[in-house]
């Protein structure tokens, strides 16, 4: 039986691409155009307005962590505020990893790996709304499937990231971010972690660390910063009011974060979020995190994990098709200043 998925490989490009034929059978019902109150209309319907049965790990409204159990079912029921649920339209799933197979010319694997998602319980309350406490929660609940998942044979890397608003590709309105553990090394992660292997290299020190150092004498593109955390407008920004959110202690992996660090990073993602959310009257927009591979992790010791935060400010059309060059429309310190006054 074939997996749900295949990674398929370019071999011009050395990318991979996922075929995940399985995500057909996706409900084409939140494809049609939203308008402003989308998640309204999805409210009736919306699958995640209770805790699911096929819960992997559940966060009370207290903070305390449970796994559910027959037994804990009703108590979790009432007091849950974050639970986390195998996607029931998976990417990835179970098969057979690390084997590559031909077809002509071509390379194909099976699409192994894990797709979980990680919801929150109101249906309104963005993440920009949470409380810091809140907002701590999902992070941490972030960090401890990161850890659950990364020992696994066939797991390469961990992809944590969420989309909110349907110009993100948010086809559940619902708060939710997703986790999805891969048996490759991404090609955008693959480059990052290129560009900042071949800076050390070079110069004997993170390249992001140098960033983080330049911002903060600069200030010019600051809008965050705390003892342990610092959030800027990149000054080669891919898109308009792009943010990225650095923890100032070099690690190159997010799952060796401490809880107190949470609490820290916490803060900032919701200030930065909140900052959005009021200057840009709560614009769709993507943030992942950037962390080096769960495998052989001693050489990726040069990388610094990060969170990004994108927009949706514009639409890529056929120069950035057909270059790869992003372009925004905005100085990345005219971004800043204004955000900073949110």
């Amino acid at each position: 039986m074939r997996n749900i998925s295949e990674l398929r490989l370019d071999i011009v490009s050395g990318d991979w691409v996922v075929i995940a034929t399985g995500r057909g059978k996706r409900p084409h019902d939140f494809g049609k155009k939203r308008g402003d109150h989308w998640w309204k209309r999805q409210k009736k319907s919306c699958p995640f307005e209770k805790l699911l049965p096929e819960a992997l790990y559940v966060s009370l409204k207290n903070g305390d962590i449970h796994k559910p159990t027959h037994k804990n079912v009703s108590f979790l029921k009432r007091d849950w505020f974050l639970q986390i649920v195998p996607n029931k339209f998976p990417a990835f799933g179970r098969g057979v990893c690390a084997v590559r197979r031909r077809a002509g010319p071509y390379f194909w694997e099976e699409g192994v790996g894990f797709h979980d998602v990680v919801v929150t319980r109101s249906h309104e309350q963005s993440l920009a709304l949470m409380s810091k406490d809140e907002v701590e929660m999902v992070i941490r609940a972030y960090r401890d499937r990161y850890i659950q998942l990364k020992d696994d044979d066939c797991v390469e890397y961990v992809s944590i990231f969420h989309n909110h608003g349907p110009e993100a590709g948010a086809s559940i309105a619902h708060p939710h971010s997703q986790i999805i553990s891969i048996p490759v090394i991404p090609p955008d992660v693959g480059r990052s972690i290129k560009g900042s292997a071949d800076f050390f290299r070079k110069h004997k020190k993170c390249v992001h660390c140098l960033m983080i150092e330049h911002e903060l004498e600069d200030g010019i593109r600051v809008i965050y910063e705390d003892e342990k955390f610092i959030a800027f407008v990149p000054y080669a920004s891919r898109t308009a009011f792009e943010v990225r959110i650095f923890p100032k202690e070099h690690l190159p992996t997010f799952g060796s974060i401490h809880n107190s660090e949470i609490t820290y990073l916490a803060r900032a993602v919701k200030t930065v979020l909140g900052k959005l959310y009021k200057g840009l009257n709560n614009p769709s927009y993507n943030f992942f995190i950037h962390t080096s591979p769960v495998v052989h992790t001693a050489t990726f010791q040069h990388y610094h994990w990060h969170l990004e935060i994108l927009p949706k400010t514009a639409i890529w059309a056929g120069f950035e098709l057909s270059t790869g060059i992003d372009i925004s429309t905005i100085a990345p310190e005219k971004a800043a200043a204004f955000l900073r006054k949110q």
